[in-house]
């Protein structure tokens, strides 16, 4: 059952927060600038591998959060705090920036001089001069992470269960990330970054056990007689 935060904290929260924004871009703001200006104009070539991998990062994580959200969703974790359709909504649009960022991602290595893809090398799977195996994962999960995505629009013509089936490739699709991005991802090397791979990870598997407990608890169980219960599915008009 819905119940939402408290509406008379609402200016308090607001409040909060855009105080701390304030004190962010007051105190750094300047410095922030001059260094943001100086760091182009000295960068500016490499610029290409940058934007391919931060878009990388920020793709991983919107794909992460959407799988989470996900998740939460099918256990009715979040409904006491949120509405169903409103996390719903979510949880597509994470879908979709994850996409965009990927296609970012995919787009600017064409751009990038230090390792040259072509148009074609990029389209095809596993055909490119850099670690094709772990690239060529990582191609795999954008068309996964398209199918997933196309689901949501034709939802009603292809009805619940055969969407829920295939909504399962988003799991596919995270692994596949995962391996992409530990493999052959030039920032996993950095502590920070091989560390949110693996709490993503855990985070995903913890709550994909849990939802498969959930599910295998609300099973109907026979009754003496051969009669048997139904119980409601946690995760109904969701996953």
């Amino acid at each position: 059952m819905y119940v939402g935060l408290h509406p008379r904290t609402r200016w308090l929260r607001w409040g909060l927060f855009l105080g701390i924004v304030a004190i962010i871009v007051l105190g750094t703001g300047g410095a922030a600038v001059d260094s943001v200006a100086r760091w182009l104009r000295d960068e500016y070539e490499r610029l290409p591998w940058y934007v391919t991998r931060v878009s990388a990062l920020l793709a991983y994580l919107a794909l992460a959060g959407s799988v989470v959200y996900g998740l939460l969703l099918s256990t009715r974790i979040l409904d006491r705090i949120a509405h169903r359709a409103v996390s719903f909504t979510l949880h597509q649009d994470l879908s979709s920036i994850a996409l965009a960022l990927a296609l970012v991602h995919a787009a600017v290595l064409m751009l990038d001089r230090s390792v040259p893809y072509s148009p074609l090398e990029v389209i095809v799977p596993f055909s490119g001069p850099y670690r094709p195996i772990w690239v060529g994962i990582g191609q795999v999960t954008l068309g996964l992470t398209i199918v997933v995505l196309l689901s949501f629009y034709v939802r009603k013509r292809i009805g619940q269960p055969t969407w829920r089936r295939l909504h399962y490739l988003s799991f596919v699709a995270f692994f596949g990330a995962t391996l992409h991005g530990l493999m052959a991802g030039s920032d996993t090397s950095a502590d920070w970054v091989f560390l949110g791979y693996l709490g993503m990870t855990v985070v995903v598997v913890f709550l994909f056990v849990y939802r498969v407990v959930l599910a295998l608890v609300a099973r109907p169980r026979p009754e003496a007689g051969g009669a048997s219960t139904p119980t409601m599915e946690p995760n109904a008009g969701t996953r």
